[in-house]
C-alpha cells in the first residue's frame, strides 16, 4: 500500500508541476527537471505518510481484537460438574 500510495503522490506531483509550466509557458527543461524534484520529494512523503497509517491502523485492529478476547467469556471455565 504504502509504494502504490507513493507512487500516486508522485505522479500527482510531477503532472501539477509540469501543467504549471504548460500554461505558464515556462521552458521544458526547468520544468522537467522542477517536476522531477517534487516527483522524488512527494513519493517519499507518500510513502513515510502511508506506513506511518498503515501501522496506526494495524495497531487499532489489533487492540481492538485483544479487548474483544479479553472481554469474551471463557467457555471451559463455566462448565460445571
Amino acid at each position: 500500500m504504502a509504494r502504490q500510495y507513493a507512487a500516486i503522490m508522485a505522479s500527482l506531483g510531477m503532472t501539477l508541476v509540469l501543467m504549471r509550466a504548460l500554461r505558464n509557458g515556462g521552458a521544458f527543461e526547468a520544468a522537467v527537471v522542477s517536476a522531477m524534484v517534487w516527483m522524488a520529494t512527494l513519493g517519499a512523503i507518500g510513502y513515510v505518510a502511508a506506513t506511518i497509517a498503515r501501522s496506526v491502523i494495524d495497531e487499532s485492529v489489533r487492540q481492538r481484537l485483544e479487548d474483544e478476547l479479553a472481554n469474551q467469556p471463557n467457555p471451559i471455565s463455566n462448565t460445571t460438574t
